[in-house]
């Protein structure tokens, strides 16, 4: 097991040559762990994760058993993109769980933001048991733990997977990057050759769109807002906004205003975009974005998404506004 404190003669990685170094020694370290022992990860898609995920698999090849849950409440097109990316490309062992069904049924009629959280946490903790207990030989469970988890909660990841990891699980962990602050572990992630729409990957909440559909959540009304998220990302992209924004999304809330489409009285749903810049999400300001820009994403959420009449920009700091609505 590596230390919890970082040694003071660590070198900062931040050079493909450096991180080619730390990938060589984790794989070594890893190998001596385990053996030829199996190791369990739950694999969400996020920077942390699927960095560990690429480094194991150089390392112990089909002995890691990824664990991917998609609860119905990813953005447009990251659970593919798991798929695409580890079971495809990298030919990882990775076990694919479709829960959509199974957690919208649990949310329906729920409107307490808290509630909605801990639902999804121990939804998500009872699928992963589940799909662990089928399994046989698993001696290691792997954990995307990063070295401010350590500073910050006793080295316990509980954010990682949405509630934490079944408590009774008594493996062995495996945590190979938790020693490197985020931006050292995106560095990794491109020396492992993994897609800068994973190692870029923005700040995504445990509870995922559950948090930005306000409310509670309806299938329609999450479409809408996965859709609209998705323009956005795309849009900003193109202008070159993506690494010049610490985070932007959009929020679908759960009433709706009167419009006008196609010549006739609307009732819809109005989408709201959120942007943040921040240093470290204590105190965030909102950055100013090009009026051409922000009326592209209109015309085309308005034109492109059902449902909707109204598109928001969200002006307001933190404080006093959060970063997430709920």
């Amino acid at each position: 097991m590596l230390p919890n404190k970082r040694p003071e003669n660590m070198d900062r990685i931040t050079t493909l040559e450096l991180a080619n170094k730390f990938i060589s020694e984790q794989i070594a370290l890893v190998r001596e762990q385990v053996g030829d022992k199996k190791v369990l990860l739950a694999l969400s898609g996020g920077v942390d994760s699927s960095v560990v995920a690429a480094l194991l698999i150089k390392a112990i090849g089909k002995n890691l058993v990824c664990v991917h849950v998609n609860h119905g409440l990813m953005r447009k097109g990251e659970s593919e993109e798991v798929v695409e990316v580890f079971k495809n490309q990298l030919d990882a062992n990775l076990i694919y769980i479709d829960a959509t069904d199974r957690f919208l049924n649990l949310l329906e009629g729920v409107s307490e933001p808290e509630r909605k959280r801990k639902i999804i946490g121990g939804e998500f903790i009872k699928v992963f048991d589940e799909e662990a207990s089928k399994l046989s030989g698993i001696s290691y469970l792997a954990q995307g733990t990063i070295y401010p988890d350590i500073i910050e909660s006793d080295g316990v990841k509980a954010h990682h997977n949405v509630g934490g990891l079944p408590k009774d699980m008594e493996f062995e962990l495996v945590e190979p990057v938790r020693l490197l602050f985020k931006d050292e572990v995106r560095v990794v992630g491109r020396a492992l050759g993994l897609p800068s729409s994973m190692v870029d990957r923005q700040p995504f909440p445990g509870p995922g769109l559950g948090v930005r559909c306000l409310g509670a959540i309806t299938r329609d009304r999450l479409h809408a807002l996965r859709e609209s998220d998705a323009i956005l990302r795309e849009e900003f992209d193109k202008a070159g906004l993506t690494s010049q924004i610490w985070q932007f999304f959009t929020v679908v809330p759960d009433f709706r205003t009167t419009g006008v489409k196609n010549g006739k009285r609307a009732y819809d749903w109005p989408v709201i975009i959120r942007a943040v810049n921040t240093v470290d999400a204590m105190v965030c300001t909102v950055p100013e974005i090009s009026y051409t820009v922000l009326k592209k994403v209109t015309d085309r959420i308005l034109h492109e998404v059902d449902g909707v009449c109204r598109v928001l920009y969200d002006l307001s700091p933190k404080p006093s506004a959060t970063i997430e609505w709920e």
